[in-house]
């Protein structure tokens, strides 16, 4: 049965208004529009920034309510906005004209702030530099290009720069897009004779915000148009911040010239967080969401287990939230194993072999800097082994669900707070050294070739 998907939308909006705080409606619910439905399946659009955080945090959340309305086999089915326009008309949905309000923040989410981002040593750096050009945008370092693997908050410090900016009411203008933004901005401007328009809303600003560069290899139209962008912009002394997952000279399949352009600032990286990291996300986010914790051992549970990235944390807590809520039951770390047992099996690290990583990271790493794995766990203290101790430490730290001790007991017998001088040494050399990060890179590339990635022992 087709239904008005207005009419039955503001019937799930109203269950959704009881089942979550009162931001997360306003931030995340409310900007939801539905454009079908039909036998209890919805069709809703976001806006392109929100959809991916929207789908993986609360998707849950968004099906339950939709049952609780509609019946058991009610669901809901997310699509970035304007995706439903183009599928009618073969082509992206035209950009918003020059009167619209937002036109010079690109939707810059007020979440976003410098105060709300968790500091931990693994983007440390990249939090100092994104709040310099915050501070002094064109003069800190321009551009700034920030790497690390999805939802480490690269995205996070994009809009924190643009908010920060907003609310010092220095008169400046900002954009943040995505590179499909721009790509679907760009093709709707060629196609509808917009072009000056599209210039002016792109190189007539004072900040661009650009996340997910890597996303213009392979479109040689649109990376010739960014590439000219990018001058002009940098010519008049606007700051560009960029974000990528990778280095710019891993991004092979871009032109030199714009992975040149990309490496002329500051290049700093943001690595998966780590467990203090973890832990502080988590609390902020259950005081944030105003969930109440009937055993606080909940969020250790979590944090042991997730480790990839914070949106993964995040939505394993919002699932675990969400599963107990619906079986009526008391939030507790039972629960909690119980839901990552069971409904978020991909996300689940559970270490087994405990030699078997670190013996794999001494022995790469041995290689990587000529030596052998007797030098790694010796007591030398020749520059020429140090430096590799530390990386194998380090990456140990990294790669395993090892603790500080065991890492240590597997190098010579040395104690936790030797582990821990060695990682931040080696992080603090990772941010301004760029052939050590070359190297470093290049080892944890193997790793992930042999199966090994950050927070587990497991081949995957």
């Amino acid at each position: 049965m087709i239904e008005d998907p207005d009419t039955t939308w503001q019937r799930v909006r109203a269950q959704l208004r009881g089942a979550v705080a009162p931001h997360v409606y306003d931030i995340w619910i409310a900007p939801l529009r539905a454009t079908s439905a039909q036998d209890g399946h919805i069709v809703l659009e976001a806006p392109a920034e929100q959809l991916l955080w929207t789908v993986e945090r609360y998707g849950p959340v968004l099906d339950q309510a939709a049952r609780d309305v509609l019946g058991p086999r009610a669901r809901i089915e997310l699509h970035r906005a304007g995706a439903t326009a183009e599928r009618q008309s073969g082509r992206p949905a035209p950009a918003p004209g020059p009167a619209d309000p937002q036109d010079g923040e690109g939707h810059l989410n007020p979440k976003f702030t410098f105060d709300q981002f968790v500091i931990g040593d693994a983007n440390r750096f990249a939090h100092a530099a994104a709040l310099a050009v915050a501070e002094l945008p064109g003069q800190a370092y321009n551009p700034l290009f920030v790497y690390g693997p999805p939802g480490v908050g690269k995205t996070h410090l994009l809009h924190s720069i643009g908010n920060y900016v907003r609310a010092g009411d220095t008169g400046l203008a900002v954009r943040y897009a995505t590179v499909e933004t721009f790509t679907n901005e760009f093709v709707a401007a060629l196609q509808e004779g917009g072009m000056e328009r599209f210039k002016r809303r792109y190189r007539r600003i004072d900040i661009l915000l650009v996340d997910d560069v890597q996303f213009l290899a392979q479109k040689a139209k649109t990376e010739d148009e960014f590439f000219h962008t990018f001058n002009a912009l940098y010519e008049a002394g606007s700051q560009l911040v960029l974000t990528s997952d990778r280095l710019p000279r891993d991004l092979d399949a871009l032109h030199a010239r714009l992975r040149e352009r990309f490496e002329s600032g500051l290049v700093t990286d943001i690595a998966a967080p780590d467990l203090s990291t973890r832990m502080t996300v988590l609390r902020k986010r259950v005081r944030l969401d105003g969930i109440h914790l009937e055993d606080p051992a909940v969020l250790d549970v979590l944090a042991d287990r997730v480790h990839s990235n914070l949106r993964t944390l995040e939505g394993a807590l919002i699932r675990v939230v969400a599963y107990a809520s619906m079986r009526g039951v008391p939030l507790t770390a039972d629960v909690a194993r119980e839901v990552l047992d069971r409904l978020y099996p991909t996300v689940t690290a559970v270490g087994t072999g405990p030699d078997a990583s670190v013996e794999r990271i001494q022995a790469l790493t041995a290689d990587a800097f000529g030596l052998s794995k007797d030098d790694l766990v010796g007591t030398s203290r020749a520059p020429r082994i140090v430096w590799p101790r530390q990386v194998a430490m380090f990456l140990s730290r990294e790669h395993t669900d090892e603790s500080l001790p065991a890492i240590g007991a597997r190098f010579g017998g040395r104690n936790h707070t030797t582990v821990l001088h060695a990682c931040r040494r080696t992080a603090e050399r990772l941010a301004l050294d760029p052939e050590a990060h070359a190297v470093v890179h290049g080892l944890r590339q193997r790793l992930t070739a042999q199966g090994v990635r950050p927070g587990t022992d497991r081949p995957e």
